[in-house]
């Protein structure tokens, strides 16, 4: 037995390869209780944390594959081993190689997992377009693996200045082919950062207005009034004055009611305290003056201005209208007839 112990394989006895193999089987051994124990049990205490980072790290631990675990094994098992020349060699490349990929794809789902931890957020503040996001992860993660691939190239004594300079010039005439698209796209970028509206927002440009239904990355879809579907690139939104109705807090209607040139004074001075008491009963508005303000061409004319407390243009108009219909109630108790449009008209006798 000692004999055969002592044969000599490929410059090492069978004793040191069964060695060898001991180690490998040991360090496999526990290459999978770390896989399918030890990871388990940290997969459990992640999901009981509230913490999201510990849920990244265990996503990239699980990421590791049986190429890393098998080089270890390996690399470990021959330490006390004579291999050929060739075999380090081998053994440096593949594990830049192995390490490499793993680093790549691990920073890839860490931007993924950042990707969704942003659109939870803005799901939370009631935003679900997440084209601008999804777009750039995309890109992060492309130049990610391109890095990667410049960085192997490199160490294995591929001459990549030429190629980068190459890349340079290509990214050059694309983007002066492309260059309204990517003007589109920085709009797109800085509607995303300065948020000067958001999906759902009630936004009015110029003579168009309507509710943004998405934000994209070269245009912005909004649903007007009408219902037809409005497509406005970000450019041009950038460049326009644009008027946010989902932001106002507060919003200030004046209006005006025109009573006959034959109302008395005496009626004349209840009206302020007419419309006071009818903007008593009313909620979620508050009234803010009322003036005898002009004697107009067939009325005499009260300017009244009051706020309302939402943005909702639904709501507004449903409090205007109990506001005028209680107006004229009131107007109709007191005999005080409102005003309409009159012509005097003057016939010539022959």
């Amino acid at each position: 037995m000692e004999d055969y112990l002592n044969l000599v394989f490929l410059n090492n006895s069978v004793e040191s390869w069964l060695f060898a193999l001991a180690i490998f089987v040991s360090t496999w051994i526990v290459m999978l209780v770390f896989k399918f124990v030890i990871l388990a049990k940290l997969e459990k205490f992640s999901k009981r944390s509230k913490n999201k980072y510990d849920d990244i790290l265990v996503k990239v631990l699980k990421g590791l594959g049986w190429p890393l675990y098998a080089w270890f094994s390996i690399f470990a098992s021959t330490l006390y081993l004579e291999m050929p020349n060739w075999y380090d060699g081998f053994m440096r490349y593949f594990f830049f190689i192995v390490v490499l990929y793993y680093l790549a794809k691990s920073i890839t789902l860490v931007v993924e997992d950042a990707k969704q931890l942003v659109i939870e957020k803005q799901k939370k503040e009631d935003v679900h377009d997440t084209a601008l996001i999804d777009f750039f992860s995309t890109i992060i993660k492309g130049l990610v693996w391109l890095l990667a691939i410049l960085f192997f190239l490199s160490n294995i004594g591929v001459e990549i200045t030429t190629f980068i300079a190459g890349l340079g010039i290509g990214g050059l005439a694309v983007a002066i082919a492309l260059q309204g698209v990517l003007t589109d796209l920085f709009a797109s970028i800085a509607i995303y950062f300065d948020k000067p509206f958001r999906v759902g927002d009630f936004i009015v440009l110029g003579a168009d207005m309507g509710v943004v239904q998405k934000i994209g990355i070269k245009t912005t879809r909004i649903k007007t009034l009408q219902g037809q579907e409005l497509v406005i690139s970000n450019k041009e939104l950038t460049e326009s004055r644009v008027n946010n109705f989902k932001r106002m807090e507060k919003r200030r209607i004046v209006f005006i009611v025109g009573v006959v040139y034959g109302t008395k004074t005496t009626k004349l001075r209840k009206i302020p305290k007419i419309v006071k008491e009818v903007f008593d009963k009313v909620d979620d508005a508050d009234l803010d003056r009322v003036h005898f303000s002009k004697f107009n061409a067939f009325s005499l004319d009260f300017e009244i201005v009051y706020y309302v407390n939402t943005s909702d243009y639904n709501k507004y108009m449903d409090i205007q209208q109990n506001v005028n219909l209680d107006i004229k109630e009131r107007f109709e108790k007191e005999k005080i007839e409102m005003a309409f449009p009159t012509q005097t008209l003057y016939l010539k006798k022959d």
